[in-house]
């Protein structure tokens, strides 16, 4: 008997710290998705096309070509009214041929403040690749809310880049 509720007690304990050493779960919070199946909303308007038979998700992709190092920018959210959050810029690269650096850019701008950065410098794409997900994060303080935020991809040579499913989320 002494046993069986030893066993019970021990189980429920072992229960308790699993579930109380479990990480808090965290909330994604989708701010905008570009989905990419036209030029729509797009602000570069030279080394880019829209490419309908290469794609991540089948509805077509964004190609730059690339004959020089270039800054592309994307898309432009204008103020989402956010502070005190981590955002993250995500989507998915595809690369062909190229000489050098690719990698995604966020741009914060902040009144009176000026743009501030965020690069995925810690994951850039180079060469040929399939289709892989790049990201890159920028924290906002209380009180820190950008009027508008910039998507670019930066490409630090020459090359073909694709960009498809584009992602701008919020984790709190």
């Amino acid at each position: 008997m002494w046993t069986q509720l030893s066993l019970r007690c021990l189980s429920l304990s072992f229960a308790c710290v699993v579930v109380g050493c479990s990480p808090a779960s965290v909330e994604v919070t989708e701010l905008k998705h570009y989905p990419i199946q036209t030029l729509e909303g797009v602000i570069a308007e030279t080394a880019i096309e829209f490419d309908a038979d290469t794609s991540y998700d089948n509805n077509g992709a964004l190609k730059i070509t690339a004959e020089q190092p270039m800054t592309v920018p994307l898309y432009e959210t204008g103020d989402l009214e956010i502070e005190n959050t981590r955002i993250f810029y995500q989507a998915r690269l595809k690369t062909q041929a190229v000489q050098g650096k690719v990698y995604l850019e966020m741009l914060c701008h902040f009144p009176e403040k000026g743009e501030y950065f965020s690069r995925a410098l810690d994951s850039p794409v180079t060469n040929t690749q399939d289709w892989t997900t790049q990201e890159t994060p920028f924290i906002l303080r209380t009180g820190e809310n950008p009027d508008n935020i910039k998507l670019n991809v930066v490409i630090e040579g020459t090359g073909t880049v694709w960009v498809d499913d584009i992602h701008l989320t919020m984790q709190e």
